[in-house]
Protein backbone atom coordinates (compact mmCIF):
# COMPACT_ATOMS: atom_id res chain seq x y z
CA UNK A 1 0.00 0.00 0.00
CA UNK A 2 1.48 3.53 -0.88
CA UNK A 3 2.10 6.46 1.57
CA UNK A 4 0.37 10.00 0.29
CA UNK A 5 3.58 11.13 -0.58
CA UNK A 6 4.16 7.72 -3.10
CA UNK A 7 0.86 9.02 -4.44
CA UNK A 8 1.71 12.80 -5.19
CA UNK A 9 4.65 11.34 -6.84
CA UNK A 10 2.98 9.37 -9.06
CA UNK A 11 0.17 12.05 -9.84
CA UNK A 12 4.00 13.98 -10.71
CA UNK A 13 4.03 11.60 -13.33
CA UNK A 14 0.82 12.09 -15.61
CA UNK A 15 0.26 13.74 -18.73
CA UNK A 16 -1.08 17.51 -18.45
CA UNK A 17 -4.72 17.56 -19.12
CA UNK A 18 -6.27 19.30 -16.38
CA UNK A 19 -7.63 22.78 -17.16
CA UNK A 20 -7.99 25.76 -14.36
CA UNK A 21 -8.74 29.02 -14.38
CA UNK A 22 -8.27 28.83 -18.13
CA UNK A 23 -4.49 26.99 -18.19
CA UNK A 24 -3.44 24.00 -18.08
CA UNK A 25 -1.78 22.51 -14.24
CA UNK A 26 0.03 20.08 -13.23
CA UNK A 27 -1.56 17.68 -10.83
CA UNK A 28 0.37 18.46 -7.50
CA UNK A 29 -0.08 22.67 -8.08
CA UNK A 30 -0.31 24.75 -5.17
CA UNK A 31 -4.59 24.92 -5.86
CA UNK A 32 -4.61 21.43 -4.98
CA UNK A 33 -2.75 21.11 -1.60
CA UNK A 34 -5.63 21.38 0.45
CA UNK A 35 -7.49 18.79 -1.57
CA UNK A 36 -4.22 15.88 -1.71
CA UNK A 37 -4.27 16.76 1.70
CA UNK A 38 -7.97 15.23 2.36
CA UNK A 39 -7.11 12.31 -0.13
CA UNK A 40 -3.87 11.99 1.69
CA UNK A 41 -5.68 11.19 4.73
CA UNK A 42 -7.00 7.89 3.04
CA UNK A 43 -3.53 6.66 2.66
CA UNK A 44 -2.43 7.88 6.27
CA UNK A 45 -5.07 5.79 7.93
CA UNK A 46 -3.92 2.37 6.42
CA UNK A 47 -0.92 2.57 7.94
CA UNK A 48 -1.91 4.62 11.25
CA UNK A 49 -1.85 1.45 14.03
CA UNK A 50 -4.91 2.77 15.79
CA UNK A 51 -7.21 2.56 12.23
CA UNK A 52 -5.18 0.27 9.59
CA UNK A 53 -7.78 -2.93 11.09
CA UNK A 54 -10.75 -0.40 9.80
CA UNK A 55 -8.86 0.82 6.62
CA UNK A 56 -7.30 -2.12 5.20
CA UNK A 57 -8.83 -5.41 4.19
CA UNK A 58 -8.14 -8.36 2.35
CA UNK A 59 -8.21 -8.57 -1.52
CA UNK A 60 -10.79 -11.72 -2.21
CA UNK A 61 -8.58 -11.58 -5.50
CA UNK A 62 -4.98 -11.66 -4.39
CA UNK A 63 -5.30 -12.59 -0.59
CA UNK A 64 -2.92 -9.63 0.05
CA UNK A 65 -3.90 -6.85 2.50
CA UNK A 66 -5.23 -3.59 0.76
CA UNK A 67 -6.92 -0.60 1.30
CA UNK A 68 -10.25 -0.54 1.93
CA UNK A 69 -11.35 2.30 -0.57
CA UNK A 70 -10.17 -0.74 -3.11
CA UNK A 71 -12.26 -3.35 -1.75
CA UNK A 72 -14.95 -5.66 -3.53
CA UNK A 73 -17.41 -6.04 -0.30
CA UNK A 74 -17.47 -9.81 0.77
CA UNK A 75 -19.94 -9.53 3.82
CA UNK A 76 -22.06 -7.45 6.24
CA UNK A 77 -19.29 -6.82 7.91
CA UNK A 78 -17.30 -5.37 4.97
CA UNK A 79 -20.19 -2.83 4.38
CA UNK A 80 -19.82 -1.63 8.34
CA UNK A 81 -16.80 -1.42 8.57
CA UNK A 82 -16.33 0.82 5.40
CA UNK A 83 -19.25 2.96 6.55
CA UNK A 84 -17.15 3.56 10.39
CA UNK A 85 -14.31 4.33 8.14
CA UNK A 86 -16.04 6.95 6.48
CA UNK A 87 -17.13 8.42 9.15
CA UNK A 88 -14.18 8.30 11.11
CA UNK A 89 -12.00 9.94 8.19
CA UNK A 90 -14.70 12.20 7.25
CA UNK A 91 -14.28 14.01 10.65
CA UNK A 92 -10.51 14.34 10.14
CA UNK A 93 -11.88 16.46 6.95
CA UNK A 94 -14.17 18.10 7.95
CA UNK A 95 -16.39 17.21 4.56
CA UNK A 96 -16.18 14.64 1.58
CA UNK A 97 -13.35 12.22 2.28
CA UNK A 98 -13.16 11.87 -1.75
CA UNK A 99 -12.37 8.45 -2.20
CA UNK A 100 -15.68 6.96 -1.51
CA UNK A 101 -16.80 7.39 -5.69
CA UNK A 102 -14.22 4.88 -6.82
CA UNK A 103 -14.72 2.17 -4.26
CA UNK A 104 -18.93 2.64 -4.76
CA UNK A 105 -18.41 2.18 -8.81
CA UNK A 106 -15.98 -0.54 -8.19
CA UNK A 107 -18.67 -2.66 -6.28
CA UNK A 108 -21.24 -1.85 -9.27
CA UNK A 109 -19.24 -2.79 -11.71
CA UNK A 110 -17.89 -6.07 -9.89
CA UNK A 111 -21.81 -7.02 -10.29
CA UNK A 112 -22.57 -5.90 -13.86
CA UNK A 113 -19.46 -7.26 -15.64
CA UNK A 114 -20.40 -10.86 -14.17
CA UNK A 115 -23.71 -11.08 -15.73
CA UNK A 116 -23.23 -8.98 -18.53
CA UNK A 117 -21.48 -11.77 -19.12
CA UNK A 118 -23.48 -14.80 -18.62
CA UNK A 119 -26.65 -13.01 -20.54
CA UNK A 120 -23.91 -13.21 -23.71
CA UNK A 121 -23.64 -16.70 -23.11
CA UNK A 122 -19.32 -16.90 -22.94
CA UNK A 123 -19.00 -13.94 -25.77
CA UNK A 124 -17.65 -11.00 -23.71
CA UNK A 125 -14.77 -11.47 -21.34
CA UNK A 126 -16.11 -8.58 -19.27
CA UNK A 127 -15.82 -9.88 -15.68
CA UNK A 128 -12.56 -11.00 -16.42
CA UNK A 129 -11.47 -7.40 -17.62
CA UNK A 130 -12.43 -6.11 -14.77
CA UNK A 131 -11.24 -8.46 -12.36
CA UNK A 132 -7.50 -8.28 -13.95
CA UNK A 133 -7.79 -4.12 -14.03
CA UNK A 134 -8.93 -5.06 -10.07
CA UNK A 135 -5.76 -6.61 -9.08
CA UNK A 136 -3.86 -4.10 -10.43
CA UNK A 137 -6.17 -1.63 -9.09
CA UNK A 138 -5.76 -2.88 -5.68
CA UNK A 139 -2.07 -4.10 -5.60
CA UNK A 140 -0.85 -0.64 -6.90
CA UNK A 141 -3.40 1.50 -4.63
CA UNK A 142 -4.49 3.45 -6.92
CA UNK A 143 -7.18 6.19 -6.68
CA UNK A 144 -10.62 5.92 -9.12
CA UNK A 145 -12.97 8.67 -9.42
CA UNK A 146 -16.18 7.73 -10.59
CA UNK A 147 -17.67 9.66 -13.82
CA UNK A 148 -21.10 8.34 -14.03
CA UNK A 149 -23.41 12.19 -14.13
CA UNK A 150 -23.33 13.03 -17.69
CA UNK A 151 -24.08 16.34 -18.82
CA UNK A 152 -27.94 15.80 -19.66
CA UNK A 153 -28.71 18.88 -22.43
CA UNK A 154 -32.35 18.79 -22.30
CA UNK A 155 -33.63 17.34 -18.70
CA UNK A 156 -36.96 15.96 -20.60
CA UNK A 157 -35.17 14.16 -23.47
CA UNK A 158 -33.82 10.59 -23.01
CA UNK A 159 -30.43 9.60 -24.48
CA UNK A 160 -31.16 8.78 -28.13
CA UNK A 161 -33.40 12.18 -28.33
CA UNK A 162 -31.61 14.97 -27.64
CA UNK A 163 -30.38 17.05 -30.59
CA UNK A 164 -26.69 16.47 -30.17
CA UNK A 165 -26.38 12.78 -29.39
CA UNK A 166 -22.81 14.00 -27.04
CA UNK A 167 -25.15 15.13 -24.40
CA UNK A 168 -24.79 11.62 -22.85
CA UNK A 169 -21.50 9.87 -23.12
CA UNK A 170 -21.81 7.11 -25.89
CA UNK A 171 -20.05 4.72 -28.42
CA UNK A 172 -19.15 6.46 -31.43
CA UNK A 173 -16.89 3.50 -32.89
CA UNK A 174 -15.89 -0.05 -32.39
CA UNK A 175 -12.32 -1.38 -33.88
CA UNK A 176 -9.28 -3.95 -33.42
CA UNK A 177 -8.27 -2.32 -30.83
CA UNK A 178 -11.30 -1.06 -28.43
CA UNK A 179 -13.92 1.54 -28.65
CA UNK A 180 -14.15 5.33 -28.91
CA UNK A 181 -16.27 6.95 -27.01
CA UNK A 182 -17.45 10.80 -26.95
CA UNK A 183 -18.90 13.23 -24.41
CA UNK A 184 -18.59 14.43 -20.95
CA UNK A 185 -19.27 13.56 -17.17
CA UNK A 186 -20.03 16.62 -15.08
CA UNK A 187 -19.54 17.53 -11.20
CA UNK A 188 -16.91 14.63 -10.96
CA UNK A 189 -15.29 14.86 -7.31
CA UNK A 190 -11.70 14.21 -7.27
CA UNK A 191 -11.30 13.40 -10.87
CA UNK A 192 -8.53 15.84 -10.85
CA UNK A 193 -6.34 14.06 -8.43
CA UNK A 194 -6.59 10.42 -9.64
CA UNK A 195 -4.78 8.24 -10.84
CA UNK A 196 -8.13 6.16 -12.92
CA UNK A 197 -11.48 7.35 -14.13
CA UNK A 198 -14.53 4.75 -14.25
CA UNK A 199 -17.63 5.38 -16.54
CA UNK A 200 -20.95 4.12 -15.51
CA UNK A 201 -24.27 5.12 -17.14
CA UNK A 202 -26.50 7.97 -15.60
CA UNK A 203 -29.99 6.38 -15.77
CA UNK A 204 -31.55 3.52 -17.54
CA UNK A 205 -30.83 3.12 -20.97
CA UNK A 206 -33.34 1.92 -23.60
CA UNK A 207 -33.04 -1.19 -25.89
CA UNK A 208 -32.88 1.50 -28.88
CA UNK A 209 -29.87 3.02 -27.24
CA UNK A 210 -27.33 0.58 -26.59
CA UNK A 211 -24.72 2.63 -27.76
CA UNK A 212 -24.97 4.70 -24.38
CA UNK A 213 -24.69 1.52 -22.55
CA UNK A 214 -21.15 1.40 -21.69
CA UNK A 215 -18.76 0.76 -18.47
CA UNK A 216 -15.05 1.18 -18.52
CA UNK A 217 -12.25 2.31 -16.79
CA UNK A 218 -9.69 4.57 -18.48
CA UNK A 219 -6.24 6.10 -16.74
CA UNK A 220 -7.18 9.63 -15.72
CA UNK A 221 -4.33 11.40 -18.32
CA UNK A 222 -5.48 9.04 -21.81
CA UNK A 223 -5.26 10.56 -24.90
CA UNK A 224 -8.60 12.78 -25.55
CA UNK A 225 -9.48 13.19 -22.15
CA UNK A 226 -9.72 16.81 -21.18
CA UNK A 227 -10.49 17.89 -17.41
CA UNK A 228 -11.99 21.28 -16.53
CA UNK A 229 -11.57 21.74 -12.86
CA UNK A 230 -12.82 23.97 -9.91
CA UNK A 231 -11.24 23.69 -6.77
CA UNK A 232 -12.65 24.29 -3.45
CA UNK A 233 -10.07 25.44 -1.06
CA UNK A 234 -10.81 27.05 2.17
CA UNK A 235 -9.80 30.66 2.66
CA UNK A 236 -5.94 30.83 2.71
CA UNK A 237 -4.72 31.47 6.64
CA UNK A 238 -1.29 33.62 7.65
CA UNK A 239 -1.60 34.34 10.79
CA UNK A 240 -4.36 32.40 12.88
CA UNK A 241 -3.52 28.88 10.98
CA UNK A 242 -5.36 25.69 10.76
CA UNK A 243 -3.94 22.47 12.20
CA UNK A 244 -4.48 21.47 8.76
CA UNK A 245 -5.88 22.75 5.46
CA UNK A 246 -8.42 20.80 3.75
CA UNK A 247 -10.00 21.26 0.01
CA UNK A 248 -11.94 19.08 -2.84
CA UNK A 249 -11.81 19.27 -6.65
CA UNK A 250 -15.07 19.10 -8.51
CA UNK A 251 -14.47 18.29 -12.56
CA UNK A 252 -16.40 18.61 -16.31
CA UNK A 253 -14.50 15.23 -17.80
CA UNK A 254 -14.59 15.78 -21.37
CA UNK A 255 -13.91 12.14 -23.89
CA UNK A 256 -13.15 13.64 -26.99
CA UNK A 257 -13.34 10.59 -28.91
CA UNK A 258 -11.14 8.46 -26.34
CA UNK A 259 -10.37 4.94 -26.79
CA UNK A 260 -10.57 2.60 -24.54
CA UNK A 261 -8.64 -0.45 -25.03
CA UNK A 262 -10.68 -4.25 -25.12
CA UNK A 263 -9.46 -5.21 -21.86
CA UNK A 264 -10.46 -1.82 -19.85
CA UNK A 265 -14.35 -2.38 -21.44
CA UNK A 266 -16.74 -3.98 -18.65
CA UNK A 267 -20.01 -3.30 -20.66
CA UNK A 268 -20.68 -1.96 -24.09
CA UNK A 269 -24.05 -2.26 -24.96
CA UNK A 270 -26.35 -4.43 -22.62
CA UNK A 271 -28.84 -2.01 -21.33
CA UNK A 272 -30.62 -4.03 -19.36
CA UNK A 273 -27.56 -4.15 -17.18
CA UNK A 274 -26.35 -1.05 -17.77
CA UNK A 275 -29.27 0.37 -16.48
CA UNK A 276 -28.80 -1.44 -12.94
CA UNK A 277 -25.30 -0.68 -13.11
CA UNK A 278 -26.26 3.08 -12.61
CA UNK A 279 -28.74 2.18 -9.84
CA UNK A 280 -26.48 0.34 -7.88
CA UNK A 281 -23.19 2.79 -8.17
CA UNK A 282 -26.17 5.30 -6.59
CA UNK A 283 -27.22 2.57 -3.86
CA UNK A 284 -23.33 1.93 -2.84
CA UNK A 285 -22.91 5.56 -2.97
CA UNK A 286 -25.75 6.21 -1.00
CA UNK A 287 -24.90 4.19 1.64
CA UNK A 288 -21.03 5.73 1.89
CA UNK A 289 -23.36 8.86 2.87
CA UNK A 290 -24.43 6.96 5.88
CA UNK A 291 -20.46 7.45 6.93
CA UNK A 292 -19.68 10.89 5.86
CA UNK A 293 -23.03 12.62 6.38
CA UNK A 294 -23.12 11.81 9.78
CA UNK A 295 -19.76 12.84 10.56
CA UNK A 296 -20.42 16.46 8.77
CA UNK A 297 -23.34 16.49 11.09
CA UNK A 298 -20.37 15.80 14.21
CA UNK A 299 -18.84 19.05 12.87
CA UNK A 300 -22.21 20.79 12.80
CA UNK A 301 -23.06 19.88 16.01
CA UNK A 302 -19.89 21.16 17.42
CA UNK A 303 -19.78 24.43 15.45
CA UNK A 304 -23.49 25.07 17.05
CA UNK A 305 -22.31 24.14 20.25
CA UNK A 306 -19.69 26.28 19.83
CA UNK A 307 -21.80 29.31 18.80
CA UNK A 308 -24.12 28.87 22.12
CA UNK A 309 -20.80 28.64 23.92
CA UNK A 310 -19.40 31.96 22.75
CA UNK A 311 -22.44 33.77 22.17
CA UNK A 312 -23.23 32.62 26.10
CA UNK A 313 -26.48 31.13 25.09
CA UNK A 314 -26.07 27.78 25.66
CA UNK A 315 -28.81 27.23 28.47
CA UNK A 316 -31.29 28.69 26.58
CA UNK A 317 -34.28 26.36 25.55
CA UNK A 318 -34.13 26.74 21.90
CA UNK A 319 -30.40 25.47 21.85
CA UNK A 320 -31.09 22.33 23.77
CA UNK A 321 -34.21 21.85 20.38
CA UNK A 322 -31.57 23.11 18.02
CA UNK A 323 -28.71 20.38 19.03
CA UNK A 324 -31.55 17.28 19.52
CA UNK A 325 -32.35 17.88 15.84
CA UNK A 326 -28.91 18.15 14.54
CA UNK A 327 -27.94 14.73 16.26
CA UNK A 328 -31.47 13.09 14.97
CA UNK A 329 -30.52 14.06 11.71
CA UNK A 330 -27.12 12.53 11.53
CA UNK A 331 -27.16 9.59 13.91
CA UNK A 332 -30.94 8.25 11.83
CA UNK A 333 -28.69 8.47 8.70
CA UNK A 334 -26.05 6.74 10.12
CA UNK A 335 -28.81 3.78 11.63
CA UNK A 336 -30.07 3.67 8.21
CA UNK A 337 -26.74 3.35 6.62
CA UNK A 338 -25.93 0.57 9.55
CA UNK A 339 -28.36 -1.41 9.12
CA UNK A 340 -28.60 -1.49 5.31
CA UNK A 341 -24.98 -3.36 6.12
CA UNK A 342 -26.96 -5.30 8.78
CA UNK A 343 -28.91 -6.64 5.67
CA UNK A 344 -26.69 -6.59 3.49
CA UNK A 345 -27.46 -9.64 0.50
CA UNK A 346 -25.65 -10.68 -2.21
CA UNK A 347 -28.49 -9.73 -4.20
CA UNK A 348 -30.61 -7.19 -5.16
CA UNK A 349 -34.03 -6.23 -5.15
CA UNK A 350 -35.78 -6.15 -8.49
CA UNK A 351 -39.45 -4.68 -8.73
CA UNK A 352 -42.00 -7.48 -9.89
CA UNK A 353 -39.36 -10.40 -8.87
CA UNK A 354 -38.20 -9.22 -5.18
CA UNK A 355 -34.41 -10.60 -4.08
CA UNK A 356 -32.57 -12.01 -6.59
CA UNK A 357 -28.92 -13.54 -6.84
CA UNK A 358 -26.51 -10.92 -9.11
CA UNK A 359 -23.05 -10.77 -9.35
CA UNK A 360 -20.17 -13.24 -8.57
CA UNK A 361 -20.99 -12.94 -4.81
CA UNK A 362 -20.09 -9.30 -3.58
CA UNK A 363 -22.95 -7.74 -0.91
CA UNK A 364 -25.60 -4.81 -1.40
CA UNK A 365 -26.47 -2.25 1.20
CA UNK A 366 -29.86 -3.26 1.94
CA UNK A 367 -31.51 -0.17 -0.58
CA UNK A 368 -34.94 0.56 1.28
CA UNK A 369 -32.28 1.49 4.12
CA UNK A 370 -29.44 3.16 2.17
CA UNK A 371 -32.44 5.47 0.26
CA UNK A 372 -33.88 6.16 3.55
CA UNK A 373 -31.05 7.47 5.17
CA UNK A 374 -29.10 9.08 2.16
CA UNK A 375 -32.92 11.14 2.00
CA UNK A 376 -33.30 12.09 5.21
CA UNK A 377 -30.23 13.73 5.20
CA UNK A 378 -29.73 15.14 1.83
CA UNK A 379 -33.18 17.22 2.56
CA UNK A 380 -31.97 18.09 6.25
CA UNK A 381 -29.04 20.00 4.82
CA UNK A 382 -30.07 23.81 4.52
CA UNK A 383 -32.23 22.94 7.50
CA UNK A 384 -29.15 22.68 9.36
CA UNK A 385 -27.87 26.07 7.65
CA UNK A 386 -30.68 28.00 9.50
CA UNK A 387 -30.05 26.06 12.62
CA UNK A 388 -26.14 27.26 12.57
CA UNK A 389 -27.81 30.76 11.42
CA UNK A 390 -29.86 31.25 14.12
CA UNK A 391 -26.97 30.37 17.09
CA UNK A 392 -24.38 32.45 15.30
CA UNK A 393 -26.40 35.93 14.36
CA UNK A 394 -24.22 37.86 12.03
CA UNK A 395 -20.81 37.63 13.01
CA UNK A 396 -20.05 34.84 10.25
CA UNK A 397 -21.40 37.26 7.55
CA UNK A 398 -19.69 40.50 8.32
CA UNK A 399 -15.96 39.02 9.85
CA UNK A 400 -13.19 41.62 9.49
CA UNK A 401 -10.18 39.66 7.41
CA UNK A 402 -7.49 38.21 9.20
CA UNK A 403 -5.20 40.53 8.98
CA UNK A 404 -7.36 43.27 10.51
CA UNK A 405 -6.97 40.92 13.99
CA UNK A 406 -3.59 41.10 13.49
CA UNK A 407 -2.74 44.83 13.01
CA UNK A 408 -1.24 46.66 15.77
CA UNK A 409 -3.70 49.19 15.93
CA UNK A 410 -6.45 47.25 15.24
CA UNK A 411 -5.81 44.16 17.15
CA UNK A 412 -6.53 45.57 20.68
CA UNK A 413 -9.52 46.82 19.92
CA UNK A 414 -10.61 44.18 18.08
CA UNK A 415 -10.08 41.27 20.58
CA UNK A 416 -11.85 44.31 23.30
CA UNK A 417 -15.38 43.99 21.20
CA UNK A 418 -14.92 39.68 20.12
CA UNK A 419 -14.78 39.02 23.13
CA UNK A 420 -17.97 37.68 24.41
CA UNK A 421 -17.74 34.53 26.70
CA UNK A 422 -15.08 35.91 29.73
CA UNK A 423 -14.27 32.46 30.27
CA UNK A 424 -12.86 31.45 26.49
CA UNK A 425 -9.68 33.11 25.33
CA UNK A 426 -10.36 35.81 23.21
CA UNK A 427 -8.35 34.37 20.48
CA UNK A 428 -10.13 31.12 20.69
CA UNK A 429 -13.50 33.21 19.70
CA UNK A 430 -11.82 34.69 17.02
CA UNK A 431 -10.61 31.60 15.53
CA UNK A 432 -13.85 29.88 15.88
CA UNK A 433 -15.88 32.65 14.08
CA UNK A 434 -13.53 32.03 11.23
CA UNK A 435 -13.84 28.67 11.20
CA UNK A 436 -17.62 29.04 11.41
CA UNK A 437 -17.45 31.96 8.36
CA UNK A 438 -15.75 29.00 6.57
CA UNK A 439 -18.38 26.79 6.72
CA UNK A 440 -21.41 28.81 6.35
CA UNK A 441 -20.52 32.15 4.55
CA UNK A 442 -17.87 31.12 2.00
CA UNK A 443 -17.78 29.85 -1.49
CA UNK A 444 -17.03 27.12 -0.17
CA UNK A 445 -19.01 26.35 2.70
CA UNK A 446 -22.26 26.91 0.07
CA UNK A 447 -20.75 24.73 -2.17
CA UNK A 448 -20.25 22.00 0.34
CA UNK A 449 -24.24 22.33 1.12
CA UNK A 450 -25.00 21.55 -2.64
CA UNK A 451 -22.95 19.06 -3.02
CA UNK A 452 -24.33 17.15 0.53
CA UNK A 453 -27.83 18.05 -1.25
CA UNK A 454 -27.29 16.54 -4.18
CA UNK A 455 -24.29 14.49 -4.08
CA UNK A 456 -24.99 10.14 -4.37
CA UNK A 457 -28.97 11.54 -5.92
CA UNK A 458 -30.61 14.84 -4.67
CA UNK A 459 -34.21 13.61 -2.47
CA UNK A 460 -36.31 13.30 -5.51
CA UNK A 461 -34.63 10.42 -6.66
CA UNK A 462 -34.30 8.37 -3.19
CA UNK A 463 -38.12 9.35 -2.86
CA UNK A 464 -38.55 7.23 -6.46
CA UNK A 465 -36.67 4.25 -5.41
CA UNK A 466 -37.98 4.29 -2.31
CA UNK A 467 -41.42 4.42 -3.53
CA UNK A 468 -40.33 1.75 -6.25
CA UNK A 469 -38.89 -0.52 -4.31
CA UNK A 470 -41.02 -0.23 -0.96
CA UNK A 471 -43.99 -2.57 -0.23
CA UNK A 472 -46.63 -0.35 -0.48
CA UNK A 473 -49.51 -2.77 -1.44
CA UNK A 474 -48.90 -5.01 1.89
CA UNK A 475 -49.45 -2.07 3.87
CA UNK A 476 -52.93 -1.11 1.86
CA UNK A 477 -53.72 -5.33 2.48
CA UNK A 478 -53.14 -4.27 6.10
CA UNK A 479 -55.92 -1.50 5.74
CA UNK A 480 -58.33 -3.91 3.83
CA UNK A 481 -58.08 -6.96 6.43
CA UNK A 482 -58.90 -4.16 9.09
CA UNK A 483 -61.55 -2.50 7.52
CA UNK A 484 -63.10 -5.92 6.28
CA UNK A 485 -62.26 -5.24 2.89
CA UNK A 486 -61.10 -8.13 0.50
CA UNK A 487 -57.84 -9.23 1.25
CA UNK A 488 -55.35 -11.52 -0.96
CA UNK A 489 -55.79 -14.97 0.60
CA UNK A 490 -51.81 -15.04 0.92
CA UNK A 491 -52.41 -11.87 3.48
CA UNK A 492 -50.05 -12.42 6.24
CA UNK A 493 -49.05 -9.43 8.42
CA UNK A 494 -45.34 -10.28 8.64
CA UNK A 495 -45.25 -9.28 4.85
CA UNK A 496 -41.46 -7.95 3.58
CA UNK A 497 -39.99 -9.36 7.02
CA UNK A 498 -37.97 -12.04 7.35
CA UNK A 499 -38.72 -13.92 10.26
CA UNK A 500 -37.16 -17.54 8.84
CA UNK A 501 -34.12 -16.20 9.85
CA UNK A 502 -34.61 -16.95 13.65
CA UNK A 503 -36.05 -20.75 12.70
CA UNK A 504 -32.54 -20.75 10.94
CA UNK A 505 -30.82 -19.59 14.06
CA UNK A 506 -32.57 -21.47 16.55
CA UNK A 507 -31.75 -25.11 14.34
Amino acid sequence: MRTKEEYIQGLKKMRRNIYYDGNLIDRDCEEHGPTLNVMGITFDAAHDPELQHLCTAVSHISGETINRFNHVHQSAKDLHMKQDMTRILARKSGFCIQRCMGIDAVNALNAVSFEADKVNNGETQYHNNFRKWLDTFQKNDLVAACAQTDVKGERLKRPSEQADPDMYLHVVEQNSDGIVVRGCKNHISQASIADEILVLPTRQIMADEKEYAVGFAIPADAEGVKQVVTIHDMRKREIFKRRCDHGWSDSYVIFDDVLVPWDRVFLNGENDHASIAALLFALFHRHSYSGCKPAVGDILLGLAALAAEVNGIEKAPHVKKILADIIKVGELGYAAGYTASALAKPEIMIPGLGDCPYGPGGYFPNSIYANVGRCLTGEAVFHEAEMLCDLAGGTPATLPHEKDFANPEMKPLLEKYFKRNPNMDVEDQIKFWMMLAEKTCSSTGTIADYGAYHGGGSPIMEQIVITMQYNIEARKNMVRWMGGMAVDDNFKFHGDMDIEKYKEEEN
